[in-house]
């Protein structure tokens, strides 16, 4: 089929990669699937499920639908590094896109296994700039296309503006199946597109879920790193980030757990009952062993009476809400006076 459209002086390698996500830096490829074509028409296949290292994101998941389970018992890259290497040996690299992204992450792997794969002496082809150069898609073509009309002002903001109105009628004219209402229209082509939440993008919204777009946590929603790695939350927060980039990751900032009854209460300090005139230091309270558990220490005559309340006069507390925390009343402890 290709041989007879494009002859062929040696091999041609058309591949395409399957990764975690969309930094050619930072991912790494999870399927990669080559077809070469010799120049006599012959054909080769090589493909390779690889286990990345590194979990797989959900929003990266949703697309090629490959997940850590899958991959659990796949080799690395770094393990078919070598065979990958032999199979491209002498050849021609072709897909789409593989210049904008296939082929960097392709190399950067290579670089981590330690595998010489070099690309000054290959022929690239790409289908994807192939398309783009010959079907445009910028206003001045989409003027041509909808509108019969040319777009002798583009990149002037107001006639820019003007056109894309035109051009936005002519889509409504040519298509009768087009939803007749923005929120429609916003629903079927605009509704859980990723984009940035904030600024800088380092929070982007992927699949409806507010994500991490940066670092080590890359494409991890900030609702399980709110669960799994809160601090993650308070570095953002004492650290030197905008005030947009603040305010997003203090939405999902875990709350700490409200105090109990009994913490409260283990709080609150006991006053001593009054001395009579010319008594000795009192003797060491008791160990408390319950904070509902009222404390008498020595006291004047007349002061068993009255015992001292374990909570002070003009303190607030919500008892009935708590009433299950306090112990059963114990017997009031005995009073010993200083003869005894």
């Amino acid at each position: 089929m290709l041989e007879n459209l494009l002859p062929l002086d040696r091999p041609l390698v058309i591949f395409d990669t399957e990764t975690t996500g969309t930094n050619p830096r930072a991912d790494r490829i999870i399927e990669i699937a080559c077809v070469k074509v010799h120049p006599d028409g012959r054909q080769e296949r090589w493909q390779a499920r690889l286990n990345p290292g590194m979990p797989i994101p959900p929003g990266s998941t949703s697309i090629h639908k490959i997940s850590d389970r899958d991959v659990a018992g796949c080799p690395g890259f770094k393990d078919i590094a070598a065979g990958l290497a032999a199979f491209l040996d002498g050849c021609d690299l072709g897909g789409y896109n593989i210049t904008g992204f296939d082929l960097p992450v392709l190399r950067i792997e290579f670089l981590r296994a330690g595998v010489s794969f070099d690309i000054s002496e290959r022929r690239l082809v790409d289908a994807q700039r192939i398309f783009f150069a010959r079907e445009p898609r910028h206003l001045t073509a989409a003027a041509r296309f909808y509108c019969g009309a040319e777009h002798n002002g583009a990149h002037g903001a107001l006639a820019d503006a003007e056109m894309t109105l035109q051009v936005l009628a002519g889509e409504l004219k040519r298509y009768a199946d087009l939803p007749r209402s923005v929120a429609d229209l916003h629903e079927l082509f605009c509704a859980g597109l990723d984009q940035d939440l904030d600024p800088e993008g380092r929070f982007r919204l992927i699949n409806g879920e507010p994500t991490v777009n940066f670092g080590k946590n890359r494409g991890r929603t900030l609702k399980d790193m709110s669960r799994s790695d809160p601090g993650f939350i308070k570095w953002i927060l004492k650290g030197d980030f905008s005030r947009p980039v603040k305010e997003i990751a203090a939405k999902f900032l875990p709350r700490d757990p409200q105090p109990t009854f009994g913490d409260l209460a283990g709080n609150i300090s006991r006053p001593q009952a009054p001395r009579a005139a010319g008594e000795g230091p009192a003797p060491p309270a008791p160990q408390v062993l319950s904070p509902a558990v009222p404390i008498v220490s020595a006291a004047a005559p007349g002061a068993a009476d009255h015992p001292a309340s374990p909570i002070p006069v003009g303190t607030t507390m919500d008892l009935f809400s708590a009433l299950e925390e306090v112990p059963e009343p114990q017997p009031p402890a005995p009073v010993l006076s200083e003869a005894e």
